[in-house]
Parts: C-alpha cells; structure tokens; sequence
C-alpha cells in the first residue's frame, strides 16, 4: 500500500522542526546558563540534539524514514529509493519545517519571532568541516542500516554527538538545519551569508558519501531501512 504523501510531508516537517528547535533552544538554554563558558554551552547542545535525532528516528522512521535531512533524501533518490516528486516533497517539508523550528524556539524562549543571524562561519576549514560531518552521516546511514537497521537511530544520533566535537563547523551535516539556523540570532545560529557554502559542502559530503559507500559496502543489498519506496 502507498504511502499517503500528507502523511509523509507532515512527518518530515514536524521532525525536522523538532530537530531544529532542539538545536536552537538547547543553545539559547546553555546559553543562559553556562555563565559564559562557550564549553559547557557547547555540550549542552550536544546532548540535547543527539538524544533527540535518536528519538525523531525511532518515533518517524516507520512513517517517512525519518530522513530531516534534504542530503539524506538526495542520496536516496540516487539509490533509487525515493522517487523525483517524492524527493521535492521531502526537502520542501524539511524546509518550512526548519523555518518554523526556529521560530517555535524563539517562541519559547520568549525571544524575537523573526532574526536573522550575525554569527559568520565560513572559510576553508569550515567548508571541509561540513564536507567530513556529512560525508560520515551519510555513511553512517548506508552502513548501519545494512548491518543492523534497528540500530540506525542510535548510530546517527551517536554520531552527530561526536561530530560537534570534531568538526570545526560543529557539524551542521543538513541543509534545511543550516537554513533554520540562519533565522536565529543565537549560540546556534549561521549568517545567511555564510548558508551557501555550507549547503554547497553539505551536497558535496553527501555525494561522496553515495560514490564511496556504494562502492564499499555490499552492493546486492539495499539501504532500505530509511528509505521510503515510492
């Protein structure tokens, strides 16, 4: 039985608003608490955003494969996964999705509704940053979701946690996350100058991901376990 598409664009722009406003408000929230130790504020986004892909993946996934994420969805409309008017459904729900997380997040935290962000992030080693946190996403999924499809939802969140770390960017790793984040003045927030070139390196993550992983893993068994066949 197909899919109903309400269903699917409902699931993919209420997660990806959740994610959105978990970034933003864990940050606005660490923010105010961590009395200026950029540290402690850090690890309290990061928390906060791991343990809630874990649970989007888990509470989604059965409905639209949980994807929030249009380079997600791009890589599988390459592997033939996702159809062409399935793949647009998805990335306009991902992106009025983290729009409206962005603003559930000010709402919250009784902030101004609308902002755009002043903090620049760009650069080579920012690019490559978002280049390597997607690159690793996208493999984690394809990987994962062969091997133990169950334990995909942990492994993402597991390793976006590390990736805040490692990465300069604090790994992004999505861009309708980095276009929600550039209508938020805050600890999370990107300046929309800077939106471009982390989506360009966020594609480009994601595309070698597809090339690599296709040609590394098993190519007789399908990542179909955060796929939605259409």
């Amino acid at each position: 039985m197909k899919a109903n598409p309400a269903r699917l664009f409902a699931a993919e722009a209420i997660g990806t608003a959740l994610l959105v406003a978990t970034v933003i408000g864990s940050g606005i929230m660490a923010e105010r608490i961590a009395g200026g130790n950029v540290a402690l504020a850090l690890l309290g986004n990061t928390l906060s955003t791991g343990c809630m892909l874990v649970v989007l993946i888990l509470m989604l996934g059965p409905i639209s494969g949980a994807h929030l994420n249009p380079a997600v969805s791009l890589v599988f409309a390459a592997l033939r996964e996702l159809s062409v008017n399935r793949l647009l459904l998805y990335v306009v729900a991902q992106a009025l999705g983290a729009v409206a997380g962005a603003l559930l997040a000010h709402a919250m935290f009784e902030e101004p509704l609308l902002q755009t962000s002043t903090h620049v992030r760009a650069g080579p080693s920012q690019w490559l940053s978002e280049v390597v946190a997607t690159f690793g996403l996208v493999g984690t999924i394809l990987a994962v979701a062969r091997s133990r499809p169950g334990a995909v939802a942990y492994a993402v969140g597991l390793y976006i946690a590390a990736a805040y770390w490692f990465t300069a960017s604090t790994s992004f790793a999505n861009p309708a996350v980095t276009l929600g984040r550039s209508f938020s003045n805050s600890f999370a927030g990107i300046a929309s100058s800077s939106v471009t070139g982390f989506v360009l390196a966020e594609l480009a993550g994601a595309i070698l991901a597809l090339v690599f992983f296709r040609w590394l893993l098993d190519p007789r068994r399908s990542p179909s376990a955060l796929g939605q066949k259409s």
